[in-house]
């Protein structure tokens, strides 16, 4: 029986796997259960005895299953069947539906056609009521033309309020007619639209004209302005249904209000700068005398969402502002007219006399508007001023200085002042004049301050340099003829005195507030260090110039033997240094000091000439001595002048009379390496000479001498303060060596 199972399962596979495709499985699992079944049931042998029994319980039980398969297939045909005659009955009537409607729409269409022949019929229908309509207002169109003209009277008086009326009428009338006809406007009506145009202008000019009508006639304004805001409601009424809408009038009318304000104030174009000032003035009076008028007689004649007081102040802004922007395109300004205008806009205008006013209404929300002059413009401003006046300060301190130097040629001494020092003005006034213009503009802005004062150092830079080379122009003057100028060294030092106070005077210049300017200070303090060298050193020359013929004389047998060479050197140092009461003592002191180091310079110059050299040990004990009484003699003059003996140089020649005081040239070189110890800047060049003046130095001797300072370390750095002396003491080349004797080619 288990196989007769699986045969049929096997027969019956292939069919079940085109008809569904998981039936293999279920097949395959069924399969598996009946032979799992058949070998538990027929395992034993006893279980054999009764195989006949299971296969007849089997054969029933197929012939149950088939019987109820046959009778659900039964019913499963009879539903369909049953289904068929439905779907032959519907299609049936789906057929004569069909057939009714196609009879419907050839009935309709002939029903079309004979409507045209009822066209013409509907069309007389359609004239008669509009000739109908017609006929019941023909009174009122004949009397169109008659109210055209009455508004147009009635616009001429300025009775806007009963125009409208009348004007309103006919448009509705248009409207009436317009309505039942369907058709284009009538000729009748052409006119209206003109006509509104005209009460428009009509009103939007007496509008324009609200702030004299406020104080005169408030009434008319406020009829135009109800008109106007009558029309704007119809506006929004009637936009799509009425010819010429919408006319805004609304709009007009503020824009007529525009107009004016601009009008009256900004359409005239700015007057040339000179007077600038005046008509900045002249607005700073007027402007917030019209928000007043504004807000006390224009805004009581008009509706709240006019906002009168933010209209009228928003309009006087911008058209402020466009002014002004006129008046920058097309005027060169100068620097009192940039000065003016910025202050007006920066600080006049915003603050509480214009429109940071206390009265001035809330409604005119200033903080809305901005600034009246752009960044840019600002900007633009504050260099063309900067640029402007940097020419004139120019050309004021040029000025300054040539009446300074018209001066100098005069054949009376500087002025003096009460405390007894040399003085002139020109310190005072270059320092006014650039003060001046520092100070005056903190009242516009830092930024503009700021830019002035470095312009104002550089100028004052410009200025040193100008007067040094007048410096130079009045020495080489002098040069020509040494009685031309008259008082030569008197003007010298009062331009010492003119560096002490502009020195002095420098840091005042700097603003409070603004930054400084390192690279600029630091070209002034140069500058200035610059001039006080020059004129030290033109002092100096014109000391030199008396001294030099006395120390021609130096060193020879005469200065040995005689003190009259110095003494002549001491009494004209005294006599010019007498001068020097008439400079500032930290200028005194320093030019003292000065004075001190050229003498001294001078005097070894002299002696590095190589003129005199020593026959004896008697000569060098006389040029040792003569060295240290001129040192003593130095020093008590300058201490005489005082001149703090800390601040001398002349203990030089009580260092170099050691060199000429020793007897052994043996020991030259311990000496001279003290002497380096001590003066650092002595070259090989300079103690070679000062051994020729000895005398008795070998040419063995020497050399262990310039060995000796070129086995010495390299100098330490000299401490802060101290001068070189020998660096600026030259020496005469030696003479050159021939190899053949003097006089062979002749």
């Amino acid at each position: 029986m288990g196989m007769d199972i699986e045969e049929e399962q096997e027969s019956g596979a292939p069919q079940a796997d085109l008809e569904w495709p998981e039936l293999e499985k279920a097949e395959r699992l069924a399969r598996g259960a009946a032979l799992k079944w058949a070998s538990g049931i027929f395992y034993s042998p006893k279980q054999l005895t009764r195989l006949d029994q299971y296969r007849s319980r089997e054969a029933q039980r197929m012939c149950s299953i088939e019987s109820r398969i046959k009778s659900t297939v039964q019913s499963y045909l009879e539903s369909v069947q049953t289904g068929l005659e439905q779907l032959g009955l519907a299609l049936k009537e789906v057929q004569e539906a069909r057939e009714a409607l196609a009879e419907a729409q050839r009935a309709l269409r002939s029903q079309a056609e004979a409507a045209h022949t009822l066209e013409p019929l509907q069309e007389l229908a359609n004239q008669h009521g509009q000739l109908k309509a017609v006929t019941l207002l023909l009174p009122q169109l004949l009397a169109v033309p008659e109210a055209v003209a009455r508004t147009q009277a009635l616009i001429k008086d300025n009775r806007f309020l009963e125009a409208y009326d009348v004007l309103r009428e006919l448009e509705h009338l248009r409207d009436e007619v317009l309505d039942p006809f369907g058709g284009p406007e009538l000729s009748l009506f052409e006119g209206l639209t003109p006509l509104g145009e005209e009460l428009g202008l009509a009103m939007g000019k007496v509008v324009g004209s609200a702030r004299q009508l406020a104080r005169d006639d408030p009434a008319l304004l406020v009829a135009a302005v109800r008109v106007a805001e009558f029309e704007e409601k119809r506006d929004a009424q009637l936009q799509s249904l009425s010819p010429g809408r919408p006319r805004a009038w609304r709009q007009h009318c503020l824009g007529a209000l525009r107009r004016a304000l601009e009008e009256a104030y900004f359409e005239a174009p700015a007057p040339a700068p000179p007077g600038l000032a005046g008509h900045l003035a002249a607005l700073r009076e007027a402007l917030p005398a019209e928000l007043a008028l504004a807000e006390a007689l224009v805004a009581p004649c008009c509706p709240g969402d006019y906002r009168v007081v933010k209209l009228w102040a928003h309009t006087l802004h911008h058209g402020l502002r466009q002014h002004l922007q006129r008046l920058l395109d097309h005027e060169d300004l100068g620097t009192q007219d940039i000065f003016t205008l910025l202050h007006w806009a920066l600080h006049t205008y915003p603050g509480p006399e214009m429109m940071g006013h206390p009265d001035l209404s809330p409604e005119a929300d200033i903080s809305e508007l901005e600034p009246l002059l752009s960044p840019e413009a600002v900007e633009q401003l504050e260099r063309t001023y900067t640029e402007k006046l940097k020419i004139k300060v120019a050309g004021w301190l040029q000025n300054a200085l040539d009446g300074e130097v018209a001066e100098w040629f005069q054949e009376q001494e500087p002025d003096i002042d009460p405390e007894g020092f040399y003085h002139s003005s020109l310190p005072a006034v270059v320092l006014q004049i650039l003060d001046e213009n520092i100070r005056v503009t903190a009242v516009i802005s830092s930024s503009l301050q700021e830019r002035i004062h470095v312009m104002a150092l550089r100028e004052l830079g410009t200025f040193l340099r100008s007067l040094m080379e007048a410096l130079d122009r009045f020495s080489q003057e002098h040069l020509k003829d040494a009685s031309r100028p008259c008082h030569y060294v008197p003007y010298l030092l009062a331009c010492l005195n003119h560096y002490a106070a502009l020195s002095s005077s420098v840091s005042l210049l700097q603003p409070a507030g603004v930054p400084t300017t390192t690279s600029v200070s630091a070209a002034i303090d140069a500058a200035l260090g610059d001039f006080k060298k020059k004129i030290c050193r033109l002092i100096l020359d014109a000391l030199l110039e008396e001294l030099q013929p006395l120390f021609v004389a130096l060193p020879s047998r005469q200065w040995l033997s005689s003190l009259v060479m110095l003494d002549n050197v001491c009494e004209k140092t005294a006599s010019f240094c007498s001068r020097f009461s008439r400079v500032r003592s930290t200028m005194a002191q320093m030019l003292l000091a000065e004075t001190e180091r050229a003498v001294v310079l001078e005097y070894l110059r002299s002696l590095m000439q190589g003129k005199l050299v020593c026959r004896n040990s008697t000569e060098r004990i006389q040029a040792s001595e003569r060295m240290l009484q001129d040192s003593a003699q130095l020093r008590e003059l300058f201490l005489s002048l005082e001149l703090e003996e800390s601040a001398q140089t002349g203990a030089v020649l009580g260092a170099l009379q050691e060199l000429f005081r020793l007897q052994d040239p043996a020991l030259l070189s311990l000496e001279v390496s003290s002497f380096l110890h001590k003066f650092p800047d002595v070259s090989e060049e300079h103690i070679g000479v000062l051994l020729d003046v000895r005398g008795d130095v070998s040419r063995e001797q020497r050399q262990v001498v310039l060995e000796t300072m070129q086995a010495n370390p390299p100098p330490s750095p000299p401490p802060d303060g101290h001068r070189p002396l020998f660096s600026l003491v030259p020496v005469p080349s030696p003479p050159l060596a021939f190899c053949f004797p003097a006089g062979s080619c002749s």
